[in-house]
C-alpha cells in the first residue's frame, strides 16, 4: 500500500533509521556469510532467517556490524535459535540477488520465512538489545494471547502500536482473517488476541467480540473496527496507525511514524517551523485543526522542526529563512509550496490546494548563462526546451554530485560529447537530480547515474549498457533519428519551373 516516493524521500528516511546505530568491536563468529553460491540453499533450509544486504565500503554497515554480531550471538541461544546472516550486495557476482530483493541502499535487512516463501523488511532497532527483542517477537507466533490483566496492562503505557483482536473463541473466519493480517503486517505492528475483554486496560469489560481494537500512543488512545474482510482490516490498521499530525523532530520515538507517513498512499502535507519560536504552539494548533478537518480525504499531515528537517528543506530546494513553510506533494510528484505562512492563512491555503487553485512548484537550478562545455547542463526549467522540444537526439545523464559512479562516468561522457561536437542532431547532457525536479511520468530515476536517450521524434529509452565510450556511441547510432534529405531530380526541378511560369 506504500505510495511512490522520490529517491530523496527514501534516502531521507533511511538516514533517520541509521542515526540510532551504535559502534562497537567488530566480530564475525555468529553471523553467517552468504554469497551467490550458498544464498538460496541457506535460506531454503531455514524457517526463519534474517539477512543483511551490505557493502564493505558502507560506513553505516560498518557501524551496524558489531551490534548485528552481538545480537547474533545472543539469538544463537534462543529456543529455537534465530539465524542472522550477511550478504555482500555490492559484489558483482551477487548483484542479481540484490536486484531480486529490491535493495536500494545499505544496509538493508530482510526477514525470510518458511524457506524464503515469505520475505519482509526488517523494521526494528539497529542496536543489539533492540535487534534481539524485535527478532524474538518476529520469530514467534504472529499474534500472542493476552491471558490476564497484567498481560494487557502495557497496552496503555507502551509508546507503540498494538493491534488486539477480541474473540469469543479462537476459531472461525474472523479469527483466521485476523491471523492472516497479523502474518502480513507483523514486521510493522505487534498483534495480540484475547477472549476476555476484562484483560484490556481502561476497564473495558463491556467490549464484546469479535472486534479489533488498535491501541496507539497518540490522538485517541484506541479505535475499534468490526469489519473482518481482509482488505478492509488491513486498510484500517494502516490508516489508524498514522497520527492526525505526524511529528518530525530529533526524538527517535517519532521516527517509525515519520517512515509510515512517507510510505502512506496519500498526498503529503508537510509544515516546517521552528519548534522553539514564540508562535510555534499557535502554528501547530492551527495546523492540527486543519488536519482534523481533512481527515479521511486522502491527505496526510506532518509538522517538522526546522532543526531536524534540513534534509527535507534541501530536497525541496528551500531555505531556513522561508519557514514557517508548508509543502504539499502529490503522488505524481507535483509539489505546492507556501513560504512564510501565518497561522490564520493555513486553512485558506490548504483549501485552495484542495480546490485546485494553486500552481505547482518546481525546484530548479538557474538556467546557465554560458553552456559551452561538451556535455551540456540541463536544469528543470530548461528541460522542456532543451530535451522535449529541441528536435534533437539527446543522451541525458541524471546524476548526483556526490555519487562516485557518476564521477567515474563524467570523463567518459566528455569523450562521447566531444565525438559529437560536429553533429548538430545529437546532444550529450547532464541533469543534477539532487537540485532539480524530475518529471516522473517520463523518467524513472531510482539511482545514480541513470541514463536516458530521447530521440528527435520523442522516443525515450533507458540506457543500461556498458558505460564505455564505444558502447554509448554504438547505442546512440543504433537508436537515433537521422534526417533524410531526398535528392532533387532534374525532372522535379523542371516541373517546378513550369508551374512557376504557369502561375506568372
Amino acid at each position: 500500500m506504500a505510495s511512490r516516493a522520490s529517491i530523496w524521500s527514501h534516502l531521507f528516511i533511511f538516514t533517520l533509521i541509521l542515526a540510532t546505530s551504535a559502534a562497537g568491536t567488530e566480530s564475525e563468529e555468529f553471523v553467517l556469510t552468504l554469497d551467490h553460491s550458498n544464498f538460496t540453499d541457506t535460506v531454503n533450509k531455514h524457517d526463519f532467517i534474517v539477512v543483511e544486504f551490505y557493502a564493505p565500503w558502507c560506513g553505516h554497515c560498518k557501524k551496524l556490524a558489531p551490534e548485528y554480531e552481538k545480537a547474533a550471538s545472543v539469538l544463537s541461544s534462543h529456543d529455537p535459535p534465530v539465524v542472522l546472516a550477511k550478504f555482500d550486495a555490492s559484489d558483482e557476482s551477487n548483484r542479481d540477488f540484490a536486484g531480486q530483493y529490491d535493495i536500494k541502499g545499505f544496509p538493508t535487512l530482510k526477514i525470510f520465512r518458511k524457506g524464503g516463501k515469505s520475505v519482509q523488511d526488517y523494521k526494528g532497532p539497529r542496536e543489539a538489545d533492540g535487534i534481539v527483542e524485535y527478532l524474538k517477537q518476529q520469530s514467534g507466533p504472529a499474534s500472542s494471547e493476552i491471558k490476564s490483566a497484567d498481560d494487557g496492562a502495557y497496552l496503555s503505557s507502551e509508546g507503540k502500536i498494538v493491534v488486539v483482536g477480541v474473540f469469543p473463541k479462537f476459531s472461525g473466519q474472523e479469527f483466521e482473517n485476523f491471523i492472516a493480517i497479523a502474518e502480513k503486517l507483523r514486521s510493522d505492528y505487534e498483534f495480540r488476541h484475547t477472549s476476555d475483554s476484562k484483560h484490556l486496560p481502561l476497564g473495558e469489560s463491556s467490549v464484546t467480540g469479535p472486534l479489533v481494537r488498535l491501541f496507539k500512543p497518540f490522538d485517541e488512545r484506541f479505535v475499534d473496527f468490526k469489519d473482518f474482510n481482509v482488505d478492509a482490516l488491513e486498510k484500517f490498521v494502516e490508516d489508524a496507525s498514522i497520527p492526525i499530525v505526524t511529528v518530525f523532530n530529533k526524538d527517535p520515538n517519532n521516527h517509525p511514524f515519520v517512515i509510515k507517513f512517507f510510505n502512506s498512499p496519500h498526498a503529503k502535507a508537510m509544515f516546517f517551523l521552528n519548534f522553539s519560536s514564540e508562535d510555534a504552539d499557535s502554528l501547530k494548533a492551527k495546523y492540527h485543526e486543519v488536519a482534523e478537518q481533512y481527515k479521511g480525504e486522502g491527505l496526510a499531515f506532518l509538522v517538522g522542526d526546522v532543526d531536524a528537517s534540513q534534509g527535507a528543506l534541501q530536497y525541496f530546494g528551500v531555505k531556513k529563512e522561508q519557514v514557517p513553510l508548508i509543502v504539499i506533494q502529490n503522488n505524481d510528484g507535483q509539489k505546492f509550496l507556501k513560504p512564510n505562512l501565518e497561522a490564520d492563512h493555513i486553512a485558506t491555503w490548504v483549501k485552495d490546494y484542495k480546490d485546485g487553485k494553486l500552481s505547482p512548484y518546481k525546484k530548479s537550478e538557474p538556467i546557465p548563462e554560458v553552456n559551452d562545455e561538451p556535455v551540456k547542463v540541463v536544469v528543470a526549467d530548461s528541460l522542456q526546451e532543451f530535451v522535449f522540444n529541441s528536435g534533437k537526439n539527446v543522451f541525458l545523464e541524471f546524476y548526483a554530485p556526490w555519487c562516485g559512479h557518476c564521477q567515474k562516468l563524467a570523463p567518459i561522457l566528455d569523450e562521447v560529447a566531444v565525438s559529437y561536437q560536429s553533429d548538430p542532431d545529437v546532444v550529450i547532457a547532464k541533469f543534477d537530480a539532487t537540485a532539480n525536479d524530475i518529471p516522473n511520468d517520463t523518467f524513472d530515476v531510482k539511482g545514480y547515474p541513470t541514463l536516458y536517450f530521447r530521440t528527435a521524434s520523442g522516443n525515450a529509452m533507458k540506457y543500461d549498457g556498458d558505460r564505455s565510450k564505444e558502447e554509448i556511441v554504438s547505442f546512440i547510432e543504433k537508436n537515433r533519428d537521422k534526417k533524410i534529405t531526398e535528392p532533387k531530380s532534374g525532372k522535379d526541378e523542371a516541373t517546378k519551373e513550369d508551374s512557376a511560369k504557369d502561375e506568372l
